[in-house]
């Protein structure tokens, strides 16, 4: 009986990528107010120890590079040693961190600390450890890859990383549920900001049509279910016969639920913890469960049709229709202390997923057709 070689994981890769530039971007927001000082400035601030400190930054400093050091273990499989690997996923931490509070420094809304280094490396250490343990329980004799050619028609590692990250993109605190790609609103207020414009992309777009509440409410159900369901189509997309869709699509959709609960609870305070849950958000959750019923039966390349043609649909009506005034006095709000450091990351996934989604399955299906 010949043994199974080991091979690597591109799925771990690519998440390890994706990861990375989430680091980066939720390091580096707010991109503005750029300030350059002198080197000594730069070393006084950076060997200095906080007066005081908080333990929920310091429990999400540790959090968020947990998940950097894992995927660096399971990304150097199996050319590198598990221990070995566990010494790269720290070095790689630290050096990392010591980037981004370096870059911090020349952001005046952002704090160089030497406590965030340190915290921040130990999350990677706990990440590659963790990654250390459970790499033979899941990548050892090619588990995974099994477990991926059993599940999917296809090899797809990017498209999973995308929807890996749907419940993530819910952390933004949104108009709509599930209302991704709001970019309009983001040019209006650069189109302000920069070019000195006072303009609403929206309501130009709108022709001066306003809604009335009958409307507002049909629209909101609408974005929540073609996102909803755009969302976890495209995971459907992906799957054989064999595979568990049920399980898997209520493990996404449920994913999604849990992390909005919980932003919303961090941003907004406890009270606010089911905020998201409007008239509107309901209807569309129980029409997204029934468009997914139907749709779940349908073959693979006509998922893919379907879950780009809902995306699109929300992404266009999510653009076009007003926010809820009551949601822009929440936003104004909100506790952006406790959530700051991935608030600039979760903006920039809420605006980019439908956007890649859709790029991902028309690119899947030119590639089919060929």
């Amino acid at each position: 009986m010949t043994q199974i070689e080991p091979s690597a994981s591109p799925f771990s890769r690519a998440c390890l990528v994706a990861y990375t530039l989430l680091i980066l971007y939720a390091s580096c927001y707010p991109f503005s107010g750029w300030q350059f000082e002198t080197l000594g400035a730069y070393l006084d601030q950076i060997q200095e120890w906080p007066h005081y400190f908080i333990r929920f930054d310091i429990l999400i400093n540790v959090i968020g590079y947990m998940p950097f050091g894992l995927l660096i273990v399971f990304s150097c499989y199996p050319k590198i040693s598990r221990v070995a690997s566990m010494l790269i996923a720290l070095l790689c931490g630290a050096l990392m961190s010591f980037s981004m509070e370096s870059i911090q420094f020349l952001l005046p809304n952002r704090v160089t600390s030497l406590l965030d280094i340190v915290t921040n490396s130990l999350g990677a250490l706990i990440g590659g450890l963790l990654g250390a343990l459970i790499t033979p329980a899941v990548l050892d004799n090619d588990k995974l890859n099994d477990l991926r050619s059993r599940w999917l028609w296809r090899e797809s590692p990017r498209e999973i990383v995308i929807i890996g990250l749907w419940p993530l993109a819910q952390i933004y605190p949104q108009a709509f549920l599930f209302g991704h790609g709001q970019v309009l609103n983001l040019l209006s207020q650069a189109a302000d900001n920069y070019l000195n414009l006072d303009i609403d992309f929206s309501a130009l777009l709108r022709q001066g049509v306003e809604l009335s509440a009958e409307l507002y409410l049909i629209s909101e159900a609408i974005i929540t279910a073609c996102g909803c369901s755009g969302a976890i189509l495209f995971a459907l997309s992906l799957l054989n016969r064999h595979a568990p869709k049920f399980s898997l699509s209520s493990l996404i959709f449920s994913s999604g639920l849990c992390i909005k609960t919980l932003a919303s609870a961090l941003m907004f305070g406890p009270e606010n913890a089911f905020a998201w849950l409007t008239p509107g958000a309901q209807g569309g959750i129980v029409i997204g469960i029934l468009m997914l019923y139907g749709f779940s039966f349908a073959p693979n390349h006509a998922q893919r049709r379907l879950g780009s043609l809902l995306l699109l649909i929300s992404l266009c009506l999510v653009n076009l229709i007003p926010s809820n005034p009551y949601f822009l006095h929440t936003l104004q709000n909100m506790v952006q202390g406790k959530m700051l450091n991935f608030y600039g990351a979760a903006q920039f996934l809420a605006i980019a997923w439908p956007f890649s989604a859709i790029w991902y399955l028309s690119k899947s299906h030119r590639s089919q057709s060929r």
